[in-house]
């Protein structure tokens, strides 16, 4: 008879063992899921602090406005550097006066132009200084479009937000919005794989060892 109970509360036993276990499985999962909703939405959305431009800018209009596009202002000097965002004397000529009625045109000219004073830009593509980033091996030898990497910026008529990280404070724009790695166009974000991947590509494409581009200090100082 005893025998017979003890292999009742065995079985018994053995059931509510068998039950606490999921419990244990819903709470890892719904662990799981608020991490990454953590991880993945909330986080970044406070790691990053929203900046305005000083002052907006249409590329449409200014496109339209002169002979050789983006290379008007985004230039290459004789050295072979980049030269990235307009000085105040590329922009002079057009707008020593106020061109329309423009709150921003006419902030442009009364605090900057009238004082000679250049605009406090906030540059999205700003790397970090441990970074080196070499403009001319990428356009000029590489000949990789800009668009592979900022998008179709000529065509956008307003200036996007400028986001910082409130810790390294460099832009959003270095590493992109999507850090779960999935991305619609080659410019939604630039990580480090993507840059390894295409530099090994073009080191296997060289037939020396002095020439390989997968190197770590190609890119990094």
């Amino acid at each position: 008879m005893n025998t017979l109970d003890d292999n009742v509360k065995d079985t018994l036993n053995g059931e509510q063992k068998n039950g606490a276990g999921g419990p244990i499985i819903l709470f890892f999962v719904i662990g799981l899921f608020l991490s990454l909703i953590m991880g993945w939405i909330i986080f970044p959305k406070l790691l990053y602090s929203k900046k305005k431009q000083p002052i907006d800018f249409n590329h449409v209009v200014h496109n339209d406005a002169v002979d050789e596009g983006c290379e008007s202002c985004h230039f290459f000097r004789d050295d072979g550097s980049f030269a990235g965002v307009p000085r105040l004397e590329q922009c002079v000529d057009c707008h020593e006066e106020a061109q329309g009625e423009t709150a921003d045109e006419i902030k442009f000219v009364e605090e900057y132009v009238a004082k000679d004073k250049e605009v406090p830009w906030l540059i999205y593509s700003r790397q970090p200084d441990c970074v080196f980033f070499s403009h001319a091996a990428h356009v000029i030898k590489a000949e990789i479009n800009c668009a592979v990497c900022h998008g179709h910026i000529g065509e956008s008529e307003h200036l996007k937000v400028y986001e910082q990280n409130r810790i390294t404070g460099v832009s959003r724009d270095i590493w992109g919005r999507n850090i779960a790695g999935i991305k619609k166009n080659t410019w939604d974000r630039m990580k480090m794989d993507d840059c390894a991947k295409c530099h090994k590509e073009a080191g296997k494409k060289e037939d020396s060892v002095q020439t390989r581009k997968d190197a770590c200090f190609v890119c990094h100082k």
